[in-house]
Formats: structure tokens, sequence, C-alpha cells
């Protein structure tokens, strides 16, 4: 058996045709972004700017989805090689391996849309920790699998399949 640990996956199938539709309020960044920037919310909050971040605000490790479906591809292919029924069991981080904060997110996101986002900076959450990104070194070694798309695809894609009132599943 093989379990795999994600780190905030974002975007879309590039084609547009699947992609991400949140019921009610989002409660992951991405999907509550693009509903502002589409006007579905009118403001995003930025949940503190007083890490000890280079921007101040929390950094996470985002994971295109397309990364995220190639990791479970690897992960099959690891556990059809494997011997003996219910011999093996192991767990992988899947993550880019690096961290953004959330005003880079935002402002690539910008960037991508050609459109200034309505955001404004909140106070922290309570529990909210200044990183988490993942070491993915173990899924590229016994796995052979690396992310391969940049914060900017994924939200690209996330932008003509959900941003633009596709919003389709």
């Amino acid at each position: 058996m093989i379990a795999l640990r994600y780190f905030n996956p974002i975007g879309a199938h590039p084609s547009a045709q699947i992609g991400e539709l949140p019921l009610g309020i989002p409660s992951n960044l991405v999907p509550y972004l693009l509903q502002t920037a589409s006007g579905l919310r009118q403001q995003l909050t930025v949940f503190g700017d007083d890490y000890p971040t280079p921007d101040g605000t929390c950094i996470r490790d985002y994971i295109h989805v397309m990364d995220l479906a190639e990791a479970h591809v690897s992960a099959l292919r690891a556990l059809g090689q494997m011997t003996g029924a219910g011999s093996h069991y192991d767990v992988f981080n899947i993550g880019a391996g690096q961290g953004n904060s959330v005003l880079e997110l935002i402002r690539t996101f910008e960037s991508v849309s050609g459109q200034a986002l309505n955001y404004r900076i909140g106070p922290r959450r309570a529990g909210d920790v200044t990183a988490v990104y993942a070491d993915a070194t173990k899924a590229r070694e016994q796995l052979g699998w690396t992310a391969k798309r940049s914060l900017r695809e994924a939200l690209e894609d996330s932008w003509k399949t959900g941003g633009k009132g596709g919003n389709k599943v």
C-alpha cells in the first residue's frame, strides 16, 4: 500500500474542460481568489502580514493538479511492482518542494489574469504556521516522480477553467 500526502493542490486540466467548482464558500485560497476575481466574492482576506517571511505572509507548497495526477500514476506503477500482498506500506510527500507566499500567489495571479485582485490584509488565523512545504526527495528517488509545472502554470489553468465563468467539474 502507498499513501500520498499532498500539499495544496491547485490548477485545472490545461484543456479547460475540467476544473474545481466548490460548493458554497471555498475554504481554500485559490478557489476563493478565483471567485473574488470573477465577481462572485467581494474581497479576499489575506490572514496576516507579520510572519517572518520576505513579504510577511504565510508560505505554502502549491502543486498543480496535473503533477498530482502524475504522482498517482507513479505510485500505482510502484505498487504494481511490489511483491507479497500486504507486505509493504509507504508514505510519500507530493508537492513542489518549495513554498510561495500568499502575496506571491496573488501577484502571480494578477500577472496571469491581467487584473488587480481586491484583497485586504486581516489578522492571523489561530494555528497558522509560517511555512509548510514538502520534501519530495523520496518520491523522486523511489517513484521517479517530480513536480514539473510552475505556480504560474497552475494559476493560468485555474483562471482558464474557473475564473472566466466556466467553473466546470
